[in-house]
C-alpha cells in the first residue's frame, strides 16, 4: 500500500470513528410527538383523560382501591402525571392478578379503548358504539 493510500484510508478511518460517535439523528424538529402529547394537557385540561388513553399510550397502575359496588383502578401517565380513573363494577381473574406498578397498554379500536398488559388483553372500556354493541349481550372470558 502506497503512502498516498494509508494517510487516506487513516483519514476515512478517523472521520468514520469521529461519526460514530455523534448521536444519530432522523429529523432535527426539536420536539418528538410524544413530547407534543404530554404537552397538550396543559392547554386542555378538561380533555386530558380522554387524550391521554385517545393517543394509544402506556400508563402505570398508580393504584387500586376496593369499594362497596366494585374496584376503582387510578392510571397514570409517566410523561405527565395525567391520572385517570376507572370504577370496575367486577373483575376478571387475568385483571385481579394485575400489580401496582405494571404498565397497562391502551389501544383505540373502533368500539372502545383496549388495556393489556404483556400481550395480554385485561379489559375493554367502550365507547358509545361499543355501549350499544353490549347492551345486552354478556362477556364472558
Amino acid at each position: 500500500m502506497t503512502r498516498g493510500r494509508r494517510g487516506l484510508l487513516a483519514t476515512m478511518v478517523s472521520w468514520s470513528m469521529l461519526a460514530a460517535s455523534l448521536p444519530a439523528r432522523a429529523h432535527n424538529d426539536g420536539l418528538s410527538e410524544a413530547s407534543a402529547l404530554s404537552a397538550l394537557p396543559v392547554a386542555m385540561s378538561i380533555s386530558a383523560p380522554v387524550l391521554s388513553v385517545a393517543a394509544g399510550s402506556v400508563l402505570v397502575l398508580a393504584s387500586v382501591e376496593v369499594v362497596a359496588d366494585g374496584t376503582v383502578w387510578v392510571l397514570q401517565r409517566a410523561s405527565d402525571g395525567a391520572r385517570i380513573v376507572v370504577k370496575w363494577s367486577a373483575i376478571s381473574a387475568g385483571m385481579a392478578s394485575v400489580a401496582v406498578g405494571t404498565a397497562i397498554t391502551v389501544t383505540a379500536v373502533s368500539a372502545g379503548w383496549v388495556l393489556s398488559t404483556a400481550g395480554e388483553v385485561l379489559a375493554l372500556i367502550p365507547n358509545e358504539l361499543g355501549k350499544a354493541l353490549l347492551h345486552h349481550e354478556r362477556v364472558i372470558r
